[in-house]
């Protein structure tokens, strides 16, 4: 049973009301892990196929991860997705960077508390 000859899926530029969807290059996307690991039904096989066929660059990331064994496919991220996850792991660093200045401060401080009692009570 082919889904796009049945009329379940249909192209963007076809797109009718009554129930039929796009197939977008996110939903393929979110599929392809299952795709490549061979964990997709026979229809969501077909769809993944036909996507291939139309979009190349997607088609050749796909080829190249079942070639070396690759079982998670890199997803190209925009520009904005880069910014955003870049800011997100520079701010994990300076927290991270905060954290261990206190955990030093904190060592350091104790360090110079305890000294002096040491040295009133030993001498």
């Amino acid at each position: 049973m082919d889904p796009i000859e049945n009329g379940i899926i249909t192209p963007r530029d076809e797109r009718q009301p009554g129930g039929k969807m796009d197939i977008t290059r996110d939903i393929v996307l979110d599929l392809l892990p299952l795709y490549i690991a061979g964990e997709v039904s026979d229809d969501t096989k077909i769809i993944v196929e036909r996507f291939l066929e139309t979009d190349s660059s997607l088609a050749s990331m796909v080829e190249h991860a079942t070639s070396i064994g690759f079982n998670e496919v890199p997803i190209p991220l925009s520009q904005e997705e880069i910014m955003e996850a870049y800011k997100k792991a520079n701010k994990m660093m300076v927290i991270r960077t905060l954290g261990l200045a206190v955990v030093i401060a904190g060592t350091l401080l104790a360090v110079l508390l305890i000294v002096p009692l040491i040295y009133i009570f030993v001498f």
